[in-house]
């Protein structure tokens, strides 16, 4: 049986996840198009753009009304396109659904019994990950990537991650350490999750209440700014380092980006996730039950979030 509607978390006003967040018993799902995949969800991650989102700080470029939020999905495919080659129905699938991070957004996000996707956004689920460590990963994990690519990262070089402990930063840190072949990694976190940072790999792990990174001695090949300090990064590069943000507006010349979800990145990566070098980071909450994404939302505005919130089962 192919479902034509599904239950879903949504919004159809701006403002708080506490304030506009209700569920639907019945929303209708669209019409599948020739490249795309109908998603049974088994897990969906929230991310702080799906709050920010929420909050309206994007509705220049994402005008819609009313949204089913989530961008992160791990499940079960149960119908396919066309034009579809990778996957086939009963396959075990995860991605990111929306191809560019703050436009062109889907209204069907993944806070839903059943979602669609594009093909090329979606990876085979890796078969050593539990679904809730699958749909902890991909935007996260893509955007760790990305960033590390555009700022030319590679072998050898040194890196200074701002935000280390949190979603993206920690996948930054995995990244560096094991695919990229760091020479040293050094982070930034608050008191209590330095011991984490540690535990991650990073070699010299800095609590931001106690020392300004950018007045240490030490120079970084490459500075990636998860937190949204371009001018502190700046600061604190080589001659001839590169500093990467993902919080927009950004300050030249500081490279600033918005992911773009690629599968391929996925499938690229899947080895590492197979022999246990990249680890999901769950956090402590994870996993939070569908009828608590309210509750989920609240927590991961606090920013005490260390690693990923994900919604399971759903529902």
């Amino acid at each position: 049986m192919i479902p034509t509607h599904t239950k879903a978390w949504f919004y159809s006003e701006h403002g708080r996840p506490a304030e506009v967040l209700k569920l639907d018993p019945n929303w209708p799902l669209p019409q599948l198009k020739d490249d795309q995949v109908l998603i049974k969800v088994v897990a969906a991650s929230l991310n702080p753009v799906d709050y920010k989102r929420m909050l309206a700080l994007f509705k220049d470029t994402d005008p819609h009304l009313p949204i089913v939020p989530g961008f992160d999905v791990a499940g079960v495919v149960l119908k396919v396109g066309c034009q579809v080659k990778k996957f086939k129905v009963g396959d075990e699938v995860y991605g990111d659904i929306n191809e560019q991070g703050l436009s062109n957004l889907k209204i069907l996000g993944t806070l839903s019994e059943y979602t669609i996707s594009e093909e090329r956004l979606l990876s085979h689920k890796p078969p050593n990950l539990s679904f809730i460590e699958a749909a902890s990963l991909p935007l996260a994990i893509e955007t760790a990537y990305e960033g590390l690519e555009r700022s030319e990262f590679s072998a050898g070089k040194s890196i200074l991650v701002l935000g280390g402990a949190g979603g993206v930063g920690n996948y930054v840190v995995q990244l560096a350490k094991h695919v990229f072949g760091a020479s040293k990694i050094a982070a930034t976190s608050s008191t209590g999750k330095l011991e984490f940072l540690r535990k991650l790999g990073v070699d010299m792990p800095i609590d931001y209440t106690k020392e300004n990174f950018e007045d240490l001695p030490e120079k970084f090949d490459v500075v990636y700014d998860a937190v949204g300090q371009p001018e502190r990064a700046l600061k604190a590069i080589k001659e001839g380092g590169k500093a990467v943000t993902i919080v927009p507006p950004g300050l030249p010349p500081a490279i600033v980006f918005v992911l773009t979800s690629k599968g391929s990145i996925l499938e690229k990566l899947r080895p590492y996730f197979e022999s246990g070098q990249l680890k999901p980071m769950l956090d402590p909450k994870t996993p939070i039950p569908f009828s608590q994404v309210i509750e989920a939302y609240s927590y991961l505005e606090t920013s005490r979030v260390t690693g990923k919130v994900v919604v399971y089962p759903i529902p």
